[in-house]
């Protein structure tokens, strides 16, 4: 069962970005979503996502904040600081390190 033709899937992935959108307006799996992209041959957006990497490592090292580069990319907060630690080396782990106890 076919729920859109490949133009439409072309289209509906321009307007709502990710093929999970694209399942929850047509009921149907996400997993449907990307083998109907693949039947069609129509690549993932994700394909872009380490030029937008590069980009937001490097408004890191260009001093922005995590906020800043958050807004302006889309991305939550988490997701930036994620790119940034894998991009740059450093450990994203932002919990409280408590000492151990000693009994």
């Amino acid at each position: 069962m076919a729920f859109a033709s490949k133009t439409e899937l072309v289209g509906l992935q321009k307007k709502l970005g990710t093929d999970e959108a694209i399942a929850k307006k047509f009921k149907v799996t996400r997993q449907a979503v990307h083998q109907l992209r693949t039947k069609h041959g129509i690549p993932s957006l994700l394909v872009k996502n380490p030029e937008r990497n590069d980009k937001i490592v490097s408004m890191y090292k260009a001093g922005k904040t995590g906020t800043e580069i958050a807004e302006k990319i889309g991305l939550s907060m988490g997701q930036v600081y994620r790119v940034i630690a894998q991009g740059t080396g450093k450990k994203s782990d932002k919990r409280k390190k408590t000492a151990k106890k000693k009994k």
